[in-house]
């Protein structure tokens, strides 16, 4: 049998599909499961062991082409899929376009949450219902409603995974002991202010006698976020932005006594490889998208906002009528005044939970 399993989102996105991808190589163990997904994410499923091969989509470099460039790409990639004659194909999210490529590849068995679109809604074979549980389902447990719609049990075990070789961070120096802090996400919206974030590398480094390392893209929005904080820093951190893959970042989140950061894919990337994590949630829901803990089966988190925790996990975020707003910003700012107001006992309980994280 051979399933290909589908994410056409963000790096996030494509790291969470991990346990659904455990799990089919436990239901279906003489299978072959491929994967395909978005350029620049596919760093989160290379080398692991149940997948056999990924169809990069390159989403971006199409965009730049011509009309004529954009089509014979598309076709390209569908037909690479077509090729391979799959028995499923799965498509984790509502779009069109997972069910539109497996319409095409002739899968017998497609797997999706149902489309907008009636006429494409009716060539799922297999629609995803979401499971009852009481609760808003987190991302991860979305993805494992596949199984339930292909008739599976949803095993106990719900595990985040990333693999990275040993010597990924060969010719990095680092301190024998550090905090890794990444304060920046690809949309500013979801940063805290750049004098919290100094503050709290400054308690660490000052006060908890640990260095704290940095990780950022090296993008130019990023580098000037992180350059404005370190800016208003007492004590010189480790900056390593920029000159970091998302292998070595894990290799690097995985050696740290613990991750402080925002709602972001190296978020979990830290959560993956279980290092507690201290996160910073605001327009987003925790209950979605909160950091994983590996050694639990269910999600921790079930309040619509607040402090919350998943076993070695911590969220802090505002207890407002209108957090998760679900928006790019207050009133069209791009800044999100609950990442941005602290109250000194907030920052205080903040500081207390790294200190317990890391151990001091």
């Amino acid at each position: 049998m051979k399933i290909l399993v589908m994410k056409f989102r963000n790096i996030g996105d494509v790291l969470l599909t991990t346990p659904l991808i455990d799990a089919l190589a436990m239901t279906y163990p003489h299978s072959r499961i491929d994967f395909a997904c978005n350029a620049g994410t596919q760093a989160m499923i290379e080398g692991n062991p149940n997948i056999s091969h990924i169809h990069v989509y390159e989403r971006d470099s199409l965009r730049k082409k011509g009309l004529f460039g954009r089509i014979w790409g598309e076709l390209k990639f569908i037909n690479a899929i077509k090729k391979q004659r799959y028995d499923i194909i799965i498509q984790t999210t509502s779009g069109d376009r997972g069910v539109i490529i497996a319409r095409y590849a002739k899968a017998g068995c497609i797997v999706s949450f149902l489309p907008k679109n009636r006429t494409l809604a009716r060539f799922v074979t297999h629609p995803i219902s979401l499971p009852n549980l009481g609760y808003v389902p987190h991302t991860i447990e979305r993805n494992l409603a596949t199984l339930s719609a292909l008739k599976c049990e949803i095993p106990k075990r719900k595990a985040v995974q990333i693999y990275y070789p040993d010597s990924a961070l060969d010719g990095v120096s680092l301190p024998e002991q550090f905090i890794h802090f990444h304060i920046t996400s690809r949309w500013l919206f979801k940063c805290v202010k750049d004098e919290i974030m100094a503050e709290l590398i400054d308690f660490c480094e000052l006060e908890l006698g640990i260095k704290v390392v940095l990780s950022g893209d090296g993008s130019e929005a990023e580098s000037a976020k992180i350059a404005s904080a370190l800016a208003l820093c007492k004590s010189e951190p480790l900056n390593l932005n920029g000159t970091l893959s998302l292998k070595q970042t894990a290799a690097l989140a995985a050696r740290a006594r613990c991750f402080v950061g925002v709602d972001t894919a190296i978020m979990h990337v830290a959560a993956s490889v279980n290092t507690p994590v201290v996160a910073f949630f605001g327009p987003s829901g925790a209950f979605e998208w909160g950091a994983w803990d590996n050694e639990l089966s269910e999600n921790g988190y079930k309040a619509r906002n607040g402090v919350q925790k998943m076993g070695k996990h911590t969220v802090f975020q505002k207890s407002w009528q209108c957090v998760p707003c679900g928006k790019d910003g207050c009133d069209g700012s791009k800044i999100s005044r609950c990442l941005v107001e602290f109250s000194a006992d907030e920052i205080e309980q903040i500081k207390a939970e790294i200190r317990l994280k890391a151990g001091v």
